[in-house]
């Protein structure tokens, strides 16, 4: 109850009149360091019942009447979600006080182990016993109830099957987080165009697509909607409410936190949920993304204002070391997309995932939508990397990598390298997790081994770009945290022009020439 996601969730629960929401408080006045009154001294009943809950108490956590009465208090409220305040008490392994605020939190020793075994007369020397009898309990009780059970929701759903064919087809593929026939139909693929889309309105196009397709697509903002680009828009969306429970558009406030966690019971109960916000406030959300990552859920987290691209917003606005922060998250997926097109294949991988979560990094700003009939098709993402632009003879002497709005700063640094004869490779790498999970012949032909000349470019913390460009390349990146100017002066301030990039990879081939057959030579293009 101390901590800010519960008052975050409460609040939105109380909002929502979630009636069907029990929360169960085990009011045992400890924490790790002692008592509650050091620190905690709230009436948690009146803050529940500001928060519009009913709240009910029990006075004894052993007393089985009062907890079945408070039980069926909360089945009878059809209007709030329900506080259950048990108050109880923490047995200790220490023999005082004072040893006792020292020793919370630790497991009991042996001999404080079979003194309550001898308690309870049980043998004391027995580990992980189960009696005779146990299993065969569990099997007459809560074994037969629980068969019994689920025959009857099987014969239930089979009713519904005859009446509601469609109904229940969409309720079994939710249920095993399979896609429906057609679920990208529509898609669009996005024409080459220099002005180019934001990545969140390009985004916004491909969502309100799928969530069409979807029926079960559902999600918000941590109100942030109108600059996410996340609110879904046709006629049968709405707005989720305690009065239209069945709209799909989610308000979460302003509660990054609870939002995460919130997704995260959703993903749960099987539906197919986003929730989006600034890059920055991923921050706040850390704790639950993690927490989808392990539980392996399908969340999608869409993350916009993804650069110090934002501008006159300033260093406080502008994402430096939350890129590398996501990447260090196990079994999260981050992806960057470079232009429109490779949003919408972002989106066809999302959506193909069952067991694991996706950060979506988009940009506020346009990115040129890349002519895919001179450049790599965007389907290349699917891989986490690949070859976007390559020298004419596919022997390049220098590798230029990038992600999300850099790659198009490579790819006109790769033009321009081109008309002074030297040879470069553009890779978009999108993806590093999904880069890393391919064989080592792929990666290698992407990034070949013998080509020591590579440059990274990203507006984000230099952090983890050495594992591609070797202790020979160079990256282009953030070393401080940005300023508040126009994104013009701010891309020539940090070094992220075409003019830059052009200059960083002169200076590195004239340092290390290329290799051709083991000897190295001087590129056509340098001049001394």
């Amino acid at each position: 109850m101390m901590e800010g996601v519960s008052g975050e969730a409460a609040s939105l629960a109380g909002h929502l009149a979630l009636s069907n929401l029990c929360w169960i408080y085990d009011n045992n006045k400890i924490t790790i360091e002692g008592h509650t009154d050091w620190a905690f001294s709230e009436d948690v009943a009146s803050r529940f019942i500001a928060y519009g809950w009913n709240v009910t108490r029990v006075g004894d956590a052993n007393d089985l009447s009062m907890l079945e009465r408070a039980f069926k208090t909360f089945k009878r409220v059809q209007d709030r979600p329900t506080l259950i305040i048990v108050d109880s008490h923490i047995a200790y392994g220490a023999p005082n006080k004072q040893d006792t605020e020292a020793a919370h939190g630790e497991p009991l020793g042996e001999e404080e182990i079979r003194l309550t075994k001898r308690n309870y007369g049980w043998p004391e020397d027995a580990q992980f016993l189960i009696p005779d009898g146990v299993r065969e309990h569990l099997r007459t009780g809560i074994g037969a109830r629980g068969r019994s059970l689920r025959e009857a929701w099987m014969a239930r759903f089979g009713n519904y099957k005859d009446k509601y064919p469609e109904l229940a087809d969409h309720l079994y593929r939710m249920q095993h987080r399979q896609l429906l026939e057609g679920w990208d139909k529509g898609l669009p693929i996005f024409p080459a165009d220099p002005k180019g889309l934001a990545g969140r309105d390009a985004s916004a196009r491909v969502l309100n697509i799928l969530a069409q397709n979807v029926p079960w697509l559902i999600g918000g903002s941590a109100d942030l909607a109108p600059s996410t680009k996340t609110r879904l828009t046709f006629d049968e969306a709405g707005d989720l409410t305690a009065e239209s429970p069945a709209g799909r558009n989610m308000h979460f406030g302003v509660r990054e936190h609870a939002m995460g966690a919130i997704l995260n019971g959703l993903s749960l109960s099987k539906v197919r949920p986003y929730g989006s916000g600034f890059l920055i406030f991923s921050d706040y959300m850390r704790p639950a993304i993690r927490l989808s990552a392990l539980m392996e859920l399908p969340v999608i987290y869409i993350f916009t204002h993804d650069s110090i691209g934002v501008g006159e917003d300033g260093p406080t606005h502008q994402p430096v070391e939350h890129l590398a922060s996501l990447r260090a998250i196990p079994g999260l997926v981050t992806l960057r997309p470079a232009d429109a097109n490779e949003v919408a294949e972002a989106w066809r991988y999302i959506m193909r995932q069952r067991h694991e979560p996706v950060a979506l990094i988009l940009s506020r700003q346009p990115l040129p939508t890349l002519d895919r009939t001179k450049y790599a098709a965007a389907s290349g993402l699917d891989r986490g990397a690949y070859v976007l632009a390559d020298a004419a003879d596919g022997e390049p002497e220098i590798i230029l990598m990038a992600s999300g709005s850099e790659v198009s700063l490579c790819v006109q640094a790769h033009e321009r390298l081109a008309a002074e004869r030297v040879k470069a490779r553009v890779v978009s790498v999108p993806s590093w997790e999904l880069f890393e999970r391919q064989d080592p012949e792929y990666r290698d032909r992407v990034l070949p081994p013998a080509i020591t000349a590579r440059i990274a470019v990203e507006q984000a913390s230099t952090l983890g770009w050495h594992r591609f460009v070797g202790t020979a390349g160079e990256i282009i990146a953030m070393h401080t945290f940005g300023a508040s100017a126009p994104l013009k002066q701010l891309q020539s301030k940090f070094g992220f022009t075409p003019e830059h990039v052009v200059e960083v990879a002169t200076k590195l081939l004239r340092r290390s020439p290329p290799t051709h057959g083991g000897r190295r030579v001087k590129s056509k293009g340098l001049t001394d």
